[in-house]
Order: structure tokens, then sequence, then C-alpha cells
């Protein structure tokens, strides 16, 4: 299967339409989530040695890890999140004054203690191109039938995982996801448990994903450094991250990732994207609609 996507920045097609009844319509067909939610067992990759992870705050921690390249701005940056602990939020422009922010200024603004793109957007510069809701709030009641991974956190019943990434192509995986109060969709990367779905292509870009690992961590990773993402996919099921599945959530001068806890203050931004933002130059974040985070404690 390949997944490949045909541009980012929001231009990707919007899918098939979904009722705008979407949360009640999920709810209805809510199903048990055993069979289709994380944490799943991923064979072991790689024998390199394990990240050295830095505290940053209950629950969440912080590395950079090499990936080859010498110059700085070729690691790979990896936050690490135990939502049991530290739960995960959703932050839309589209909930407030509908105006977009650098990762930064949200994290300013918002008291985050990290911060991720929440996925692409389109034209309008607030709707998500796939489907998203968070409690109180709509911002995309449609789905895609291109994207086949969502991110649900925020579970309304007992014993459920606090976090799980989903295969949307799996039987009862939509269904099973009206349990949670918060739903992401996005493109996919990687399948469970652990499947590289991408072929092989030429171009590149900065890269902002989430992905989960076999023991249910949520990842938020970053690399300015630009790859085509069959190659990225590739990598990141080499690194001892024990990643399980993950998404697509930007690329290009868009992609962001801001830490702002535990003695770490980074605000990272891409660069690079085939036909779109052909080189390094871009210094600064761009403003964006919409981000996952952990609040500051």
């Amino acid at each position: 299967m390949n997944d490949s996507i045909a541009g980012t920045n929001g231009k990707a097609s919007d899918g098939r339409k979904a009722s705008g009844q979407i949360v009640k319509d999920m709810a209805a067909r809510a199903g048990v989530l055993a069979l289709v939610l994380l944490p799943l067992v991923v064979p072991a990759r790689s024998s390199a040695a394990a990240p050295a992870w830095k505290t940053l705050q209950r629950g969440v921690e912080y590395a950079a890890l090499d990936a080859g390249a010498t110059p700085a701005d070729g690691r790979i940056h990896v936050v690490r999140i135990d939502p049991k602990q530290a739960p995960l939020l959703a932050v839309m422009a589209s909930a407030g004054d509908r105006k977009p922010r650098t990762a930064g200024a949200w994290c300013r603004e918002r008291k985050l203690a990290v911060a991720i793109n929440l996925g692409m957007y389109r034209d309008d510069r607030l709707t998500n191109v796939g489907h998203a809701h968070a409690p109180g709030h709509v911002n995309n009641p449609h789905w895609s039938e291109k994207y086949k991974s969502a991110l649900a956190f925020g579970p309304s019943r007992p014993g459920l995982p606090a976090a799980a990434m989903v295969d949307l192509d799996t039987s009862g995986a939509e269904a099973g996801l009206a349990a949670y109060g918060t739903v992401v969709q996005n493109l996919r990367l990687i399948r469970a448990p652990g499947r590289n779905v991408w072929g092989k292509q030429q171009r590149r870009w900065s890269e902002a994903t989430v992905a989960a690992d076999k023991t249910g961590h949520i990842l938020f990773i970053f690399s300015r450094r630009p790859y085509a993402m069959n190659d990225w996919n590739d990598m990141l099921l080499g690194l001892p991250l024990g990643i399980a599945a993950a998404m697509h959530v930007e690329g290009g001068p868009e992609a962001s990732l801001s830490i702002h806890a535990g003695g770490v203050d980074l605000d990272l931004n891409g660069s690079y994207e085939t036909g779109f933002n052909e080189n390094d130059d871009e210094n600064a974040q761009w403003p964006i609609p919409n981000l996952i985070a952990v609040p500051r404690r």
C-alpha cells in the first residue's frame, strides 16, 4: 500500500463527506477498541544506543538524535509523552479568535510545555485537511478517504488508553474513536505494527511527525533536514524508539516543534519543500492554526 500525498500545506483533496452530526454518529457506533488501539508490539529493528532522555516535566521527555548528519539541523528532535501522566491538548484557532500564531507564540499564550502541528490545513488557514474535533468544538466534520491515520485522546470511560493512534482501514476503527473527546485524522506514514506504507519518491521536505510507540507513548518528532517520506519512515523504524504507527502533521516551512519546559527553550521550524520552498533559508516559525500540545506544569 502506498499512502503518499500529492502535496502538503493543505493542498490535498477533502475526500468523502460525513454528516454534520459526525460526533453524535460516532458515539452511536462506539465499539470495542481492544483490537485497534495501541499499544501494539513492534519488532526491534535497531541496535543503536537508547536516546538520552531529558525530563522536561512529569510524563514529558526530550532527546535529540543523531541522524547521520553533521550539522545541528540534521538532528532528529523527539519529545516522548506518557499521556497517562501528561494529557494531550488540541489547540485550534477556529475555537477562539481564528488567528493563526507560531507554535512559540501559542506556547507563550497558552502556557504549553511542548507543541507540534496538529495537521495540514486548508486555504482558509483554519481548517485541518482531515477530520478534527475536540470537546465542544468541531474544526472539520468531514473525513478524508485518503487519510488512513487518526490520533485520539481524552477517553470518556475508564479502561481505555489515554491516547491511541488508529489505522482507519482497520475494521471497527472509526466507530471505536467515539470513546474519545479529541480525534484528529491525518496522512499515514507508518501502519501498525511498524510498517512503512510509502513507496519511493523524489519529493522531500522538512518534517513534523506524530507517532505512537509500542508502550503507548506519543512522540512528537521533528527534522529540519528534508527527507523523502519513504526514507524518513525507514529511518524512524530503524531508530531505538519502538515506533508502532506514525502520521504526517506538516512539511516544509510550516513544520514546527516548540519546547518550553525543564530548562529547554526551542522554537524549531522547517524550510525546504520540493516544489514549494526549495531552500534552507527560513529562520523563523510560520503562523499555524492548530496544534497538538501538552500544558506546562
